[in-house]
Order: structure tokens, then sequence, then C-alpha cells
């Protein structure tokens, strides 16, 4: 294990995007993003990402520094084109738009098409409630088929993200933030390259076995080589039996048929959609009853007797904001066999074995 400090982390995966033909500006942010995940214990959407955005760019599958186009532009609505720019770039710029006309009019939508993998969902929900604002996210991948609907076994869907954020006056934001499937498909990464292993059962085989077994979804693979989940015989199973499909199912049809991303399909160019609605409480809560009710009920939810082997009961965003702060603290800690692999990608890239060095001491 590799135990990096934040902002050593950041600058050394900053210097692998500027040497991938990335601004420094775009470099600094996609490193701050990832790195942020990681922070907040989604290890699935941090710095393991790196190899993987590195081989997309060189696949010609994402574009640096990207600049949004907006297709469709009213008074409360936007389809905004990513373009197959960087998510850490083009979502941003997208969130932005919905920001801006839901503190005009009190309600938005936006339609993000063909964005660079966006990371971790509550990023976008954690800015529009920096803002004061409550906003739902439906979001798919097209070309990423990973999960088996229920009652299948082959690969039909994304783990198509479902994400809300909540603001609150003077304290941390609600956000509940899950993929739809029993794990992201960046936990069986996490997972294959030595980190935490998948809980019993999130994976499904062609004959119907449930396995713990990255190779179910990679088919086999080296310690430090490139992960194909198209190689697999199996998938990702979806959360919650038929609920957890279904939902999913609908963020394929929100985030993916509605944005003009797609659906995911086999043959579909990698992309992200997102279709998210933002709410201005303010405009709604006239009598200013949202905040204080927010407060009586996490108290109610967190009053609860909890269970056997439960130290409490918890609400959406807990867990993150204390490993945010042990990890601020701390220090990031990242597998042997995911470092190696970052690393890998840095020497690829130009990366100087100094700068390298410098990163860890």
């Amino acid at each position: 294990m590799v135990t990096l400090q934040v902002e050593r982390l950041i600058d050394f995966v900053a210097d692998v995007f500027v040497h991938s033909d990335s601004s420094a500006e775009e470099a600094r942010r996609i490193a701050t993003y990832l790195t942020t995940a990681n922070l907040t214990g989604h290890d699935s959407h941090g710095v393991i990402r790196v190899p993987v955005y590195i081989r997309w760019k060189k696949m010609g599958s994402v574009v640096p520094d990207q600049t949004i186009e907006l297709v469709v532009n009213t008074p409360s609505l936007a389809v905004v084109d990513g373009r197959f720019g960087y998510g850490q770039t083009v979502a941003p710029q997208a969130v932005r738009i919905g920001i801006e006309k839901c503190k005009a009019s009190g309600l938005a939508a936006v339609a993000l098409r063909n964005a660079g993998h966006i990371g971790r969902v509550g990023d976008w929900a954690e800015m529009a409630a920096a803002e004061g604002l409550v906003s739902v996210h439906f979001v798919n991948a097209a070309g990423s088929l990973l999960v088996a609907p229920f009652g299948g076994v082959q690969k039909r869907l994304s783990t198509a993200p479902y994400c809300v954020g909540i603001p609150r006056k003077g304290q941390d934001p609600i956000v509940l933030d899950f993929a739809t499937s029993v794990v992201a498909e960046g936990k069986v990464l996490v997972a294959s390259r030595g980190g935490k292993k998948l809980p019993k059962g999130a994976l499904i085989d062609a004959d119907g076995t449930l396995s713990e077994d990255p190779a179910v979804l990679y088919g086999p693979h080296s310690a430090e080589g490139a992960r194909d989940h198209t190689k697999g015989t199996g998938a990702i199973r979806a959360f919650g039996e038929h609920k957890g499909s279904g939902l999913a199912f609908i963020c394929e049809l929100l985030g993916g048929a509605l944005t003009g991303t797609g659906a995911t399909a086999p043959d579909r160019r990698f992309a992200n959609g997102m279709f998210a609605v933002y709410v201005d409480p303010k405009v709604v809560d006239t009598s200013n009853f949202f905040d204080s009710e927010i407060s009586r009920y996490v108290d109610f939810i967190r009053a609860t007797k909890p269970v056997t082997g439960v130290d409490a009961v918890l609400i959406p965003g807990d867990p993150e904001r204390k490993m945010r702060a042990d990890r601020t603290k701390n220090g990031v800690p990242l597998p042997d066999d995911t470092w190696a692999a970052i690393v890998n990608t840095a020497r690829e890239v130009g990366v100087s074995e100094v700068n390298i060095q410098r990163a860890v001491s």
C-alpha cells in the first residue's frame, strides 16, 4: 500500500494529463476531481481512472480542452453537447448553465450528451447545492455494457448512476449518489488491482453462477495490465433485484435516450449522458419550512436504535464526510497494483522519474 498526501497526488496526476495534451488548467481540474473522489472514499471514481482516461485519449475517445455546444437554449431548459470532452471539463459547464437558469426561474433542466466520463456524480450535486439548489441527476454510459438486468445473465445496462443533492444552511449538503448496480465498475477495477474485495455475489457469470472474481467481468488479466470488460464472460448484477434494475432502465432512458447520448449498446462510442433537474427551494418554500424540517428529520433518523453490530444509523453523506476528514489529514492510500498502473501510465506519457519520486517522498 502506498499513501500519498493530497496536494502531491493532485500535482502528480495533473502532470500526467499535461503530458497527454491537456492544458495546465484542465489537467489540474481533472486531477482535483479524481483525488476528491478518493478523499470521499469513492476510490472507484478516483485516480485509479488515470490509466483508463489516458488510454481513451490515445484512442481518440475523449478530446482534451473541449468546449460544449449549446444545442437547445430556452429560459428553463438546455441541451448541451459535450463533444466528447473530458467529463471534468464539460460537466461543470453544463451544471453551471443549469444553476444560472434555475436561479433565474426557480426550476431548470439540462440534458448533457456526449460527455467523457464525468466521474463522481456527487460532485455536480455538490456544485448545485453550494448555490443553494436541489438537484436530481440521471446518468448513463453509452457503449459501456456492464450490468445484467434482473433475471438475466447478459450485459444490457451501464452502471447507470442516480444522484440527488439537497443544500443545507451552514452545513454540508445531503448527497445521495450511487450506481444502480451492486457495485460500480470502478469497484471491480479496484478489486482487480489489489483493493477492497467485492461483496458476495456482486457478479454473475454466463451460466448464472454468482461470483466476486473480477475475471468474470474482465477475463484473464495481469496485475498491471489493462482491464477490458468486453473480455469477460459475465456481468455486474443490478442492485435491489427488480427495483434497482428498473431504476437503471429509467437512467438509461433519461440519461441516455432523452439526452441524445443513446441508451447503452455494444456499438456505441463511450460517453456519459446526464439529465439533471434543478430546483430553487427559496422559490418553492415561501414559508421557510424546508431547512428546519430537514434538520428535524435528520435528527429523527439518526436517533433510530441501531441493530447489533452497527454503531449508528447514518444519513447520505455521513461516510463521505468522515472519510474526507481522515484522508485529508493522513493521505490517500492506494493499493500497490493501482499505484504501479498509474506510474506506468505516467512513464508512457513522459512524466519524469524525478516527479514520480516526488509524489511519494
